[in-house]
């Protein structure tokens, strides 16, 4: 129900009845209105019809499926907005879906279920609105395994472990995969992997996954994510605090890479789309990389560790030198990368920074487009002196100041004169409270982003 309509008719409620009940037509409220035979109907806020947008329609739709959340079967009569059909149609589809998911190990799998989404409308919109509802659906399963590994405990999903998950859903989407072991590794010179990896007793795995359309691509994109599959800070160990529980979804980028890459067959991308997931724990053993230790990453570079818990940007360096290896026209990382960014921006908003206004320009209109909000930050190179080392090429952690910006010089130093941006999703990676599409825990975000990016992207 929009601002300034009324009722739908065959309810029998008047304006002024259901504002009697406590019911606005904002963003954000419902009112349940049970009769004695029939289904409960959900009168649900849209907010002035005319400003209405993708976003707010997942939104609103979010909120109607939490306002009865016993009920496994829902209906939707779908407004008539001077928007696209088929994108107000997979919104709401993902509204609904994603807040209803939820991942949970035990007997009762998900707290919500929704077993039957019907979407109403008139003939004429049937055809774009079953194109909407097939997208929603793969964008939703896509940020539901998301999901589904960055909740799933260190103990459980291993390196090797997700790699045999690349493997399987690799098979099955049009992937290629392609697993690198220890040995590998060390043939390859990925001393920032094999280094964050020397205190733990399970063996690192660079997974490589290759997309490639029917036909010329029309871009070639690499994707470069974090998979620490548990964080304890190594020999800096983290405080004892519940912190330590989310550490599970500090490989939230690998994830979201995985994820996202297996829907570009079914949705038609047409770019090459490569991607490196990173992944290891970081543990702190006897055997544990110390402070001070110095490691020499792909490509010859030599970094000083002086603090073995800014890991992710050692492992995603021999990624991104291996990605300027072969032809690219842009690299794209993301990671669960530097507490600086979760308190500059909180657990709504991802930072983004890189060396090309273009490649930040696709990201920042991809994230529009699925509303995963990113925020620019700057690449200011004259915090470039806080990574000086007197006895390496440069450090692994600047000052405690301006801590992301940092993170992202370093990882600068691995691009070379390719065209890169980075998503810091330190903050976004976990929500604190169930509200609009994300429920709280991992949130899957930056999946439908680096889907939507994939599929629009150029060179």
């Amino acid at each position: 129900m929009f601002e300034g309509e009324e009722p739908p008719a065959h309810l029998g409620y008047s304006t002024d009845r259901v504002k009697e009940l406590g019911f606005t037509s904002k963003v954000g409220s419902t009112l349940q209105l049970v009769t004695p035979e029939g289904p409960v109907v959900v009168l649900t806020g849209g907010g002035q019809r005319e400003e209405v947008d993708t976003a707010q329609v997942r939104d609103a739709v979010a909120v109607f499926a939490r306002a009865v959340p016993k009920q496994t079967h829902l209906a939707l009569a779908l407004p008539a907005l001077d928007l696209d059909d088929d994108g107000v149609a997979s919104a709401a589809l993902e509204g609904a879906a994603l807040a209803r998911y939820v991942y949970r190990i035990g007997e009762d799998g998900p707290e919500a279920k929704l077993d039957q989404f019907v979407v109403v409308a008139d003939s004429a919109r049937h055809e774009a609105v079953r194109t909407g509802l097939d997208r929603g659906e793969v964008l939703v399963r896509a940020t539901k395994l998301a999901r589904d590994l960055a909740g799933t405990p260190g103990g459980i999903l291993t390196a090797t472990r997700i790699g045999e998950v690349a493997e399987d859903v690799g098979a099955k989407t049009g992937l290629e995969v392609e697993i690198f072991v220890e040995d590998q590794l060390v043939e390859m010179g990925c001393g920032g992997l094999l280094g964050v990896n020397l205190g733990s007793v399970e063996p690192p795995v660079m997974v490589k996954l290759v997309y490639r359309p029917e036909g010329e691509p029309t871009g070639r994109l690499t994707l470069v994510g974090k998979g620490i599959m548990y964080d304890a800070g190594g020999l800096a160990l983290k405080p004892g605090d519940e912190v330590h529980a989310t550490m599970k979804n500090d490989m939230t980028g690998a994830a979201a890479i995985l994820a996202a890459m297996t829907a570009l067959r079914e949705l038609g991308c047409t770019a090459q789309v490569t991607g490196y997931l990173m992944c290891t724990d970081n543990m702190p053993d006897a055997t544990a990389l110390k402070m001070g230790d110095i490691i020499v990453m792909r490509g010859g570079k030599t970094v000083e560790v002086i603090n073995t818990d800014a890991e992710g940007r050692l492992v995603m360096a021999d990624a991104l030198v291996l990605a300027t290896e072969e032809p690219v026209d842009a690299i794209v990382d993301i990671a669960t990368l530097t507490g600086a960014c979760l308190r500059t921006f909180g657990t709504e908003i991802a930072g983004i920074i890189g060396n090309n206004a273009g490649v930040l320009d696709q990201v920042r209109a991809a994230a529009d487009r699925v509303d995963e909000p990113v925020w620019e930050l700057p690449l200011a190179r004259r915090y470039r002196r806080e990574l000086k080392s007197e006895i390496a090429d440069l450090r692994n952690m600047g000052g405690i100041n301006a801590g992301s910006i940092t993170a992202a010089l370093f990882l600068e130093e691995f691009v070379g004169d390719v065209p890169w941006a980075h998503i810091d999703i330190a903050g976004t990676a976990q929500s604190p409270s169930a509200e609009k599409w994300p429920n709280k825990g991992t949130t899957g975000f930056g999946t439908r982003l680096l889907i939507d990016l994939a599929l629009n992207f150029r060179a």
